[in-house]
C-alpha cells in the first residue's frame, strides 16, 4: 500500500494566517495544471504568528511536488 505524505510550508509573523491560506490557493493550482493527485490542502493556525499550509499526497507523487514547490518540511500524514 502506497503511504501519504503531508508536506508543509511554515509562515511566521503577524500575517502567517493569510499567507498560508493564500499559499493554500497556489498548491490547488499547481495540482490541477499538472493534473496531479492530491487528497487534501488546507492550512492550519498553530499559534498567532505561526501558520502552515499543507498537502497530502501518496509517496510516489512526494518527489514531483517537492522539486517544484520546495515545502519546508514533511511528515507522514
Amino acid at each position: 500500500m502506497n503511504r501519504k505524505l503531508k508536506l508543509i510550508w511554515d509562515f511566521k509573523g503577524p500575517a502567517s494566517q493569510k499567507t498560508a491560506e493564500h499559499h493554500c490557493i497556489h498548491l490547488k493550482e499547481f495540482a490541477l495544471i499538472e493534473k496531479l493527485h492530491f487528497y487534501e490542502i488546507n492550512f492550519l493556525i498553530i499559534s498567532e504568528m505561526h501558520a502552515i499550509a499543507f498537502i497530502i499526497v501518496d509517496e510516489v507523487d512526494m518527489k514531483t511536488y517537492r522539486d517544484a514547490l520546495k515545502p519546508h518540511r514533511g511528515q507522514l500524514a
